[in-house]
């Protein structure tokens, strides 16, 4: 038993070794790219969303693939990180010069808000399953949205105004100015993000929920998935472990929302940011990459963030390139005869390099 132990320890620390170094080259060959000025501007333009949605992906299909429960309001934690940091970011501006600790206190303040966030929601929510909880998750997620999009916060020399709804309703000095503009958001943010923070928030979340995972508390949680009852009867706390896991699952997507209004003059809490169809576009990667496969999630991700970039000069066909490719993404990781296919090539490899070694 210990040997079998052993033995499965050793594969995931392989595994996880293997997509840090993937990921690292993937990084040095991208800046090697860059320098020798064969990326276009447009691609370079992707790199920080590409890494914002594959940060977000992870922390996410820590919820679906590893607890079990679906929730389609991420991008409702996505929002409170971004709008938190960077309402971080206006207040700390003139005190912080240094860019880097100025993006690392942002990070932390919209990953502790997202997280205390996903606490709160979690207590209730978690008490549902299945399609009951990701209504409630998806209105949670427009809940915030249409708060942010009615709340008007601005400083001067008499200090903090608040106000809902009525925006006219505060009056500023002339040296005043607004934090919260109610549906204008939040402007003139300073450009924090870059692929490099991208790259190391990535490395971070993984290393997060890999340790989180491969521990006796992330075998619980997996316990409840399978079978709660099961897990119950054995003294599992049920609450204790699902609250830990929505709450780790909404910093991390809380960390990417900080990301993605870095790269960004002006966030708004529209549809298009925030919206229902940003929750969808994340549950995507995380089932076309796999449920409980975070480097599949960040493939789906990175792949489907370019792909309509890449397709453009396609005009007409290129929606229909990406729903084709969609479908055959869904087809080669799900279906039956492909998944006995690909076992098929990896024993046929593992023979062939058995025999090479020998």
């Amino acid at each position: 038993m210990k040997k079998l132990n052993l033995k499965s320890m050793k594969k995931q620390t392989r595994e996880q070794l293997f997509t840090y170094t993937v990921i690292i080259v993937v990084y040095i060959v991208v800046q090697l790219l860059i320098a020798a000025g064969s990326m276009s501007s447009l691609m370079q333009g992707l790199l920080v969303p590409m890494c914002t949605y594959s940060i977000v992906a992870i922390g996410l299909n820590l919820c679906v693939g590893y607890l079990g429960e679906l929730s389609i309001g991420h991008a409702g934690f996505m929002c409170v990180g971004a709008f938190t940091g960077a309402l971080c970011t206006k207040l700390l501006e003139g005190t912080i010069t240094n860019k880097v600790l100025l993006l690392i206190c942002a990070l932390l303040v919209g990953t502790v808000v997202a997280a205390l966030f996903g606490f709160l929601i979690g207590i209730p929510v978690l008490r549902l399953k299945g399609d009951y909880l990701a209504i409630v998750t998806l209105a949670f997620g427009e809940i915030i949205k249409n708060i942010i999009n009615v709340l008007y916060i601005a400083k001067d020399t008499d200090g903090f105004h608040f106000a809902i709804t009525n925006g006219n309703a505060i009056k500023l000095s002339d040296e005043g100015m607004w934090l919260i503009n109610g549906a204008k958001g939040i402007s003139r943010i300073p450009h924090l993000s870059s692929f490099t923070a991208g790259i190391i928030l990535i490395l971070v979340s993984l290393f997060v929920v890999y340790n989180l995972v491969n521990s006796r508390s992330g075998r619980a949680i997996m316990a409840i998935r399978d079978n709660r009852i099961a897990a119950e009867s054995v003294g599992i706390n049920i609450t204790k472990f699902k609250l830990m896991a929505f709450t780790i699952s909404a910093a991390i997507a809380g960390a990417g929302g900080v990301l993605y209004a870095h790269n960004l003059s002006t966030v708004t809490a529209t549809p298009a940011n925030f919206g229902y169809n940003m929750s969808i576009m994340i549950l995507v990667f995380v089932v076309l990459g796999g449920m409980g496969n975070f480097r599949g999630s960040i493939i789906a991700a990175a792949l489907l963030t370019l792909l309509p970039e890449v397709l453009r000069e396609l005009k007409d066909y290129r929606m229909l390139i990406y729903a084709i490719v969609l479908i055959a993404m869904m087809l080669f990781n799900w279906a039956p005869k492909c998944i006995e296919w690909r076992q098929k090539i990896v024993t046929r490899l593992k023979k062939n390099t058995g025999k090479g070694a020998a």
